[in-house]
């Protein structure tokens, strides 16, 4: 789905729309000449559009909002803006419980305490949760505010909370199943581990290899030598494939190192785990091999075959 097409479901909350052409017909009449255009007159305006000042004490955040980190220094710069030209685009709010709940625009809310401000302009929309949540989501990923932990966890919600499928976020947000599907498992993740990815400490390439570990005492040993070491996701491979090899429940499961090999065969296997979401191995050797794909409970299974186009009947 192209970003334009995620622009329309925003659009039809926030008002963005596009001017709609408007009939014309050729016309004789007293005081025009005859083959002069005559036009419909414009619609009149949509009354949702009216920007409304409204006491800043009166609108809340949002708790559906999927982003929760705004850092100090943007903030700050945005204040700074704002106490120089102003709220340029108007908040977006909805009437929810008594009181004015953001939809869209909680950073520029934010700011606006920093500077002061006592009024901010708003427009009120109707919008139920589940809109609220998946255009909080489409606004957020398409402007790229979220962090993967808040990604993931507002996949999550409209999963648990709206009951949809994998492949009904992934088709409202615009991304692939496999994004989707990847994003998920970072919440199974220690919090601690979660923390790191949130704070940039850990990159989401290295906690995808320590996902492959089952205990959360050796992810969270692995994440701590990463971050002390500063290792490479390859490096943090050999690491976690040592560990799974010492493993006494893995004996004999066919786990093996990844030999650095030819380039194309590593980056053959870096896209095969990307796809699949999981630890993968590929050994090749003059024309033949095995791919080894890694799953670790039977939801991981599930999820590999269906993006394998497999059904287990």
């Amino acid at each position: 789905m192209s970003k334009s097409a995620l622009g329309r479901g925003l659009g039809a909350l926030l008002g963005d729309a596009s001017p709609v052409a408007t009939p014309t017909g050729l016309v004789s009449a007293p005081g025009l000449q005859a083959g002069s255009q005559l036009t419909s007159p414009p619609p009149a305006p949509d009354p949702r559009e009216r920007v409304q000042r409204v006491p800043l004490k009166r609108v809340h955040p949002c708790p559906l909002q999927p982003r929760k980190d705004f850092p100090a220094d943007s903030l700050r710069e945005l204040a700074d803006s704002i106490k120089e030209q102003g709220i340029v685009q108007p908040l977006i709010v909805r009437e929810h419980a008594g009181r004015l709940e953001l939809i869209a625009g909680e950073r520029r809310w934010r700011a606006a305490q920093l500077v002061g401000l006592t009024e901010v302009p708003v427009i009120v929309r109707q919008a139920d949760d589940r809109a609220v949540l998946e255009l909080s989501l489409i606004e957020n990923l398409q402007r790229e505010n979220l962090n993967p932990i808040e990604e993931a966890q507002g996949y999550s919600q409209l999963v648990e909370q709206f009951r949809l499928t994998q492949e009904e976020v992934a088709a409202k947000v615009g991304k692939s199943r496999a994004v989707v599907a990847n994003a998920l498992r970072l919440l199974k993740l220690e919090p601690v581990l979660q923390s790191y990815i949130r704070e940039g400490r850990l990159s989401v390439g290295h906690a995808k290899v320590i996902l492959g570990l089952p205990s959360g005492k050796q992810q969270k040993l692995v994440a701590e030598r990463v971050i002390k070491e500063a290792l490479n996701v390859r490096q943090t491979e050999r690491v976690v494939a040592r560990l799974q090899l010492r493993d006494p429940s893995r004996a004999g499961k066919g786990v093996v190192i990844p030999l650095a090999g030819d380039a194309h065969v590593a980056e053959l296997e870096n896209r095969l785990r990307e796809r699949f979401g999981t630890k993968v191995h590929l050994r090749y050797s003059q024309g033949k091999g095995a791919v080894e794909i890694l799953f670790f409970n039977d939801d991981d299974l599930e999820r590999i075959l269906q993006i394998a186009g497999v059904t287990a009947d």
